[in-house]
């Protein structure tokens, strides 16, 4: 990773009048919440299946961070509505303002909420990576298309993502690194891609020694990995990478935070070498996918969460993946 930095400082401002609410289409239930122990950092806990009317979109992890010069969240959750509820409970923890928003990745699951925080907080920046651009920009991203993944939630989650629904941009975008600070405290943005995404962000709490993981790490669930920017090597490294950060809690983009760190590490990390392995072999006996798939054993991850959503796919996206590193090893020949 390239040690190229740029450094957004905030001053203590004076506090930032709200607008009216727009009127979302109500939530069955709150936001699941915890707080880190003994620090003003709160986080909310999604459902651990994959967006749909049952759990009205709330998939994600979101969270935000007090401090006496105003909050800095970390990611928007799924839908306006959960988007308002997020700032509800930023309200029953302060009344300061929200100064920034980290956007982990640009995926439609940590996104739709940005709209909602905005609206209550205009002159709140919102911060991602530089790749994050390509999501609204260029409707051939192989990311994940915006116009069609927006059409296809107004239908999924109707109504809490419905016409009036956008995908709001980035203020401010980074390429490798960039440090926020405010109120006494540093927040250290790595960027860490591609690996789940092509924009994926993970943000450090100093000197809390929080880490909020983004999609990086998922604990407890089968990841999305279906997608042509994802590279499954690069995010091997980038777990190291967030293991040598040794965070004392993990909040990651899916799954429970926890304080031991390397356990929600290790699950990923495991996931994604399991599944290379397997296909791996498969690519080196020239097995045909579906064989390969069809006899391979799934059991250890069977039953988690988003298995029968995402695990066929991920496998086949690997197979992919490592086949065409094999064709392009062998064209290249033998090394003199």
């Amino acid at each position: 990773m390239k040690m190229l930095f740029a450094l957004l400082i905030l001053s203590a401002l004076p506090p930032l009048g709200a607008h009216a609410a727009e009127e979302y289409a109500p939530l069955s239930k709150s936001l699941q919440m915890g707080e880190v122990p003994g620090k003003q950092i709160y986080f909310s806990i999604g459902s651990p299946g994959v967006p749909g009317n049952v759990n009205e979109g709330n998939t994600s992890n979101a969270g935000f961070v007090v401090t006496p010069d105003g909050v800095v969240v970390f990611d928007a959750l799924g839908t306006p509505s959960l988007g308002a509820a997020l700032v509800k409970e930023i309200r029953k923890a302060t009344d300061k303002p929200v100064r920034y928003v980290v956007v982990s990745h640009y995926h439609a699951d940590h996104i739709y909420g940005l709209q909602a925080l905005k609206e209550q907080f205009p002159d709140c920046i919102i911060v991602a990576q530089d790749h994050a651009s390509e999501y609204q920009e260029n409707s051939e991203t192989s990311d994940e298309r915006a116009e069609s993944r927006l059409d296809q939630r107004r239908g999924a989650l109707f109504p809490w993502v419905n016409d009036r629904t956008r995908v709001v941009p980035p203020d401010i975008m980074f390429s490798d690194r960039a440090t926020i600070k405010l109120g006494g405290k540093r927040f250290l943005l790595l960027y860490a891609s591609p690996a789940h995404s092509a924009s994926d962000v993970m943000m450090m709490v100093q000197p809390d020694g929080v880490l909020f993981a983004g999609d990086i790490v998922q604990n407890g669930r089968v990841p999305f990995m279906n997608s042509d920017d994802v590279d499954t090597k690069r995010w091997l490294m980038s777990l190291q990478e967030v293991e040598s950060l040794q965070p004392g809690f993990i909040i990651p983009g899916h799954g429970q935070p926890s304080t031991l760190a390397r356990e929600g590490i290790a699950f990923t990390s495991a996931y994604i070498r399991y599944v290379r392995d397997v296909m791996e072999k498969a690519v080196a006996d020239w097995t045909d996918f579906d064989t390969a798939y069809a006899q391979a054993d799934w059991s250890r991850y069977a039953r988690l969460p988003a298995f029968g959503a995402n695990n066929k796919g991920n496998a086949y996206r690997i197979y992919l993946e490592l086949e065409g590193s094999r064709f392009a090893s062998e064209k290249a020949g033998p090394k003199e």
